[in-house]
């Protein structure tokens, strides 16, 4: 017989399928909430860092964008000072430690402003290298690192400058909380630069260790750091445990810098930084579900699974055997003991159709019909007992599937997780600001290098150059007073013609389907003329798309959406009145603290209607030209999704009820389809047989228990029709008579 067909095998692995599903509730499943920290804790470090590097990364590469492109907008000019050029940069950009202009063939200082920078550890005979301007780090005396970025000022017939800016290697706008700390670490594990960092020797110790450590992970590729399919931060990235003390543990998260797209680096990616955030947690050992639970819900299925078993065996299997081996006996000749018949089925209606074939073949009288309505009368079919046996097995799967292990509106979340969840949207509401700064920023150092002698096609070319630096803008153009534009780069203008440059920096417009940023940056040369600058709003929503964040949209003064990480209509009206009542309490006076001498300031809370969320809300605080918008972040996202003890007892809960349905309706639906489909036909097949019908061959369709049957019932066909040949030669001699044939039976 087939090794995979019959009765025996699916019966077997249901068998097996039952117990190991009982081994795995019982002793892996059950193994929730001992973790000394929730893994939800850990992935929020991790995604902490990453904002982190994110962060730190955009720093770099726009202060070196920066650099370049205002030593690219000077030496296009007319000749300036030194002092004009670090005057004008510090004007228009206040986010370096100190500039220096060094003239290029005599190593002469003619410029500095700000802090001194280490300017021996420039090679000035190595800057036409092929890296010769690339940004450098370089140790102070005092073992504080910069990051040195360079630039070169040239005008005909003037010796070449060289523009030096410093900045720290520390990561700028994020929120720490109370008690978290973060550092900047290079390839080799040495810490560049800190922030939140006690004096407790123990804190060092801690940050010293977490740098050796991530200095091996973060040499690794970015496809083998990460579990395979794994989406959002495209560099190396992860999390790790520290030292436990007085039921307290260190966690941290770790990140390297990467570009923005897999495998496309940059300039600050090349310095090989790696961005490691750290704070400490209570340890909670309590687990989710008692282990008793596991336990029992193991035995039930091993006690219901032992009756579908048995029922199987009972019922379904020993029967088959029973009629495979009558039947065989039957075909052999052996035909003076009676089939024992079954009791339940289609096996009994085979079994009584067998009798009444063998009592044919002894040519016994009325054996054509006797036992006939008996054969047909009303049985239990096979179908019913695997339905009995589906039943069982649902009886245990249903409840977990449905009810059981259920986290209600109470369930307890970590308050590190709310934590992270304000300071991870306060920093996303920094890095929005940050953005829209340094925007405006750009606008101005356009504007400064404009006057009123420089032609159209000049302003075209320079606005071109500034949209392909920076891709934030849709179009970009010189406005005049009397609302004409002079020059324009990119889409068409959204400002209203006849209309003067607005005096706010920056503005935000309805236009019916979409929000319209616009920044104007006046530009002095020319008498009320402006450089305006429109933002895409793909700019802006890209900047939201953090993972681990859940939901996040900006809103405007009036709490009208501006931008989100998914879909949404513009300046509707958020979805939840719970959301609209947060960013109310985050911009009211007082702020997160309540107090009434601050300003606002970010918060969270959690919402149980409807299930468990935690949400989140910063203004949008810090300065610059961002700040008059009024613009607050908002980020929510279901509690359900965490990995918390509660939840993780809830989803292993369902897994486990669903392994038992999918594995019974496989084994079950297998039996259907191997045996009872193919022993219903049969059944019809001997009742047709034992009936007369002696024309229609019988042949096997699988070769397992079923086939074995109608095999033989085909060699009992054949002996029939020998033995009607013999009495139809013989005039019936041998026969006893029988009751007459009706008209149409063979």
């Amino acid at each position: 017989m087939s090794l995979l067909g019959g009765i025996r095998p699916p019966i077997a692995a249901l068998s097996a399928m039952l117990l190991a599903l009982a081994t795995v509730t019982a002793f892996q499943l059950g193994r929730v909430g001992d973790e000394a920290v929730p893994p939800a804790v850990l992935a929020s470090q991790q995604y902490f860092a990453e904002d982190g590097a994110i962060a730190l990364r955009a720093s770099l590469d726009e202060s070196i964008t920066d650099i370049g492109r205002t030593a690219s907008l000077f030496s296009s000019g007319e000749p300036v000072s030194p002092d004009s050029v670090l005057d004008k940069l510090g004007s228009v950009y206040q986010k370096w430690r100190g500039t220096a202009v060094i003239e290029i063939a005599s190593g002469r200082l003619q410029a500095q402003r700000g802090e001194n920078l280490p300017l021996t550890a420039l090679d000035l005979t190595a800057l036409d290298g092929e890296s010769g301007l690339a940004p450098r780090m370089v140790r102070l005396e005092n073992g504080e690192t910069r990051l040195l970025t360079l630039a070169l000022l040239s005008w005909p017939g003037r010796p070449q400058q060289l523009l030096v800016a410093s900045s720290s290697l520390k990561v700028p706008g994020v929120s720490l909380g109370k008690s978290r700390a973060i550092a900047v670490l290079d390839a080799s594990g040495q810490v560049l630069g800190s922030d939140g960092v006690g004096g407790s020797e123990q804190e060092r110790k801690q940050l010293k260790k977490y740098a050796k450590t991530v200095a091996e992970k973060a040499g690794r590729h970015p496809l083998q750091a990460k579990e395979p399919g794994s989406g959002g931060f495209a560099g190396v990235s992860g999390s790790l445990l520290g030292d436990s003390k007085a039921g307290h543990r260190s966690v941290a998260g770790y990140a390297k810098l990467t570009g923005s797209q897999p495998g496309v680096g940059t300039d600050a990616t090349a310095l090989g930084l790696t961005v490691v955030s750290f704070v400490g947690v209570a340890e909670e050992r309590s687990a989710a579900v008692d282990s008793f639970f596991w336990i029992a819900a193991a035995g039930a299925l091993l006690v219901l699974g032992a009756l579908a078993v048995a029922l199987l065996v009972v019922t379904v299997q020993r029967p088959l055997l029973q009629l495979f081996l009558e039947s065989r006996r039957i075909g052999r000749g052996d035909l003076h003991r009676p089939v024992t018949v079954p009791k339940y089925g289609e096996a009994a209606r085979i079994g009584a159709a067998l009798d009444r074939l063998r009592r044919q073949l002894l040519g016994e009288p009325g054996a054509d019909y006797a036992g006939a309505r008996a054969g047909r009368r009303a049985r239990i079919g096979t179908r019913a007992l695997i339905a009995v046996c589906g039943i069982l097995l649902l009886v245990w799967s249903a409840p977990l599937l449905l009810a059981l292990n259920r986290a209600g509106a109470s369930v307890a979340v970590p308050q590190t997780i709310r934590d992270d969840q304000r300071e991870r949207t306060d920093t996303l509401a920094d890095r929005v600001r940050r953005a829209l700064n340094e925007g405006h920023a750009d606008l101005t150092s356009v504007a400064s290098v404009i006057s009123d002698k420089t032609t159209p096609a000049e302003m075209t070319k320079l606005l071109e150059r500034t949209r392909a630096q920076h891709g934030r803008y849709e179009s970009l153009y010189v406005l005049k007073a009397d609302g004409t534009v002079m020059a324009r780069a990119g889409g068409k203008p959204r400002h209203t013609a006849g209309h003067a440059p607005s005096r706010q920096p920056v503005t935000l417009v309805d236009s019916g389907n979409q929000p319209v940023i616009t920044e104007y940056a006046e530009a002095p040369g020319v008498g009320g003329a402006a450089v305006v600058g429109e933002l895409r709003i793909d700019f802006l929503n890209a900047l939201l798309k953090r993972p681990g964040l859940g939901e996040v949209r900006v809103v405007d003064a009036k709490h009208r959406v501006i931008g989100g990480n998914t879909g949404y209509l513009a300046f509707q009206s958020l979805s939840d009145d719970k959301l609209d009542a947060l960013v109310t309490r985050v911009n009211e006076k007082g702020g997160a603290n309540g107090k009434a001498d601050q300003g606002p300031g970010p918060r969270s809370a959690l919402l149980r209607d409807g299930g468990v969320s935690i949400a989140a809300a910063a203004p949008m605080t810090g300065g610059g030209v961002a700040q008059s918008l009024d613009w607050t972040v908002v980020t929510w996202q279901p509690a359900k999704g965490l990995e918390i003890p509660a939840y993780t007892a809830q989803n292993r809960t369902v897994l486990a009820g669903l392994l038992g349905l999918t594995g019974a309706a496989a084994c079950l639906g297998w039996i259907h389809i191997v045996v009872v489909r193919p022993l219903r036909d049969l059944a019809a097949r001997a009742e047709a047989l034992a009936d007369g019908d002696r024309r229609t061959v019988v042949y096997p369709t699988h070769h397992d228990e079923v086939g074995a049957v109608t095999r033989s019932l085909e060699v009992i066909r054949q002996q029939l029709l020998e033995q009607r040949k013999r009495d139809a030669a013989g005039g019936g001699a041998g026969r006893t008579p029988g009751p007459t044939t009706p008209a149409g039976r063979n």
